[in-house]
């Protein structure tokens, strides 16, 4: 137990706003899985974050539950972290307002999610889109996280978690831990395969852009046959072949391969090769994940026995820093 004390406290949170995908889980969760040895691990599903876009009520309970039991099947291990619902530990919420009395309007306008969102959510430009880095910040801070594993787009996230929070000890005193942005060495950056130019995401427009962790065998096959690559017909990883760079980058992660030998083995051979490789390898590397998802989500007494233990131990933790924070600013406790 000595040891455990010891231990930095990781915190990192996923939205179960549909599908998780391959660049999920090459990206983030795989990362997850292998810091619950080295750290005292604190996940979350921010279905609070999920509403800043409107939701079918019906679909996203069952995005939820397949969430968990997807991360789960991913090697989540409950034993080892605390894995909650973020909209079960009401803490969450409370942390938010306080903060929000703490953050700049400026510092939230100038966060390029909100302009991008908005964007794309012309007919939704809710408050909760433009606040929610502060829900973010508050989900950290409640925790004392020492480090939240995070990609190079959310580096701005880091950085507002720790104005505010500099903000509030410059005004109260060491309330909040100062958390550490950190960009997993082994992270895959996995890019659309319609579109190699941007991340792949559940909301691409093109269905075949996407690959899911809970798509059958044969949808991935198809979509990678169909994966973008260019005319040169070579398997090599070079500047302007971003198509075939995403492809080695994916089919790398999945077999450990580096890319010299990926081009050695490839040598001579067509993209039509080389995108069957890459599915077949894809298919394997998910499939355990897909039997052991099914084995969880026809279990619902036990997905339900995991997460609220886990809610109730991240209330107990979190309602430490809470209440410490209120008491500051000077509420009657």
């Amino acid at each position: 137990m000595e040891n455990e004390q010891k231990k930095e406290v990781v915190f990192s949170a996923i939205q179960p706003s549909g599908s998780i995908t391959l660049g999920n889980y090459l990206g983030a969760l795989r990362n997850w899985v292998k810091m619950q040895d080295e750290y005292n691990c604190i996940y979350a599903l921010a279905d609070l974050h999920t509403i800043t876009v409107r939701q079918d009520p019906k679909q996203m309970r069952k995005n939820i539950l397949d969430a968990y039991a997807s991360l789960l099947a991913c090697g989540i291990d409950v034993e080892k972290s605390i894995f909650f619902i973020q909209s079960h530990v009401h803490t969450h919420a409370e942390m938010s307002w306080l903060l929000s009395c703490y953050t700049q309007f400026g510092e939230l306008s100038r966060m390029t999610q909100f302009k991008d969102k908005s964007a794309k959510h012309a007919d939704n430009i809710n408050a909760g889109l433009f606040t929610y880095p502060v829900l973010m910040a508050g989900d950290i801070l409640l925790y004392q996280a020492d480090k939240v594993p995070v990609g190079a787009d959310q580096k701005q996230h880091i950085e507002i978690t720790r104005n505010i929070a500099e903000r509030f000890n410059g005004l109260y005193g060491n309330v909040f831990k100062i958390p550490e942005g950190f960009i997993p060495k082994n992270g895959a950056r996995v890019m659309s395969l319609q579109d190699p130019t941007k991340k792949m995401s559940k909301s691409d427009e093109n269905a075949n852009g996407c690959v899911h962790l809970l798509d059958p065998p044969e949808v991935i096959m198809k979509k990678f046959k169909r994966a973008i690559t260019d005319s040169e017909a070579c398997v090599r990883y070079a500047e302007g072949k971003d198509g075939v760079n995403n492809l080695m980058a994916i089919y790398s992660a999945v077999t450990g391969l580096s890319y010299e030998q990926i081009e050695h083995d490839f040598d001579g051979k067509g993209y039509g090769d080389f995108k069957t490789a890459v599915g077949e390898a894809v298919v394997e590397t998910l499939r355990p994940i897909q039997e052991k998802y099914n084995q969880y989500i026809s279990d619902k007494a036990y997905l339900e026995e995991c997460y609220r233990k886990a809610d109730e131990i991240a209330l107990k933790i979190s309602s430490r820093t809470l209440g410490k924070a209120m008491k500051k600013v000077g509420f009657v406790l």
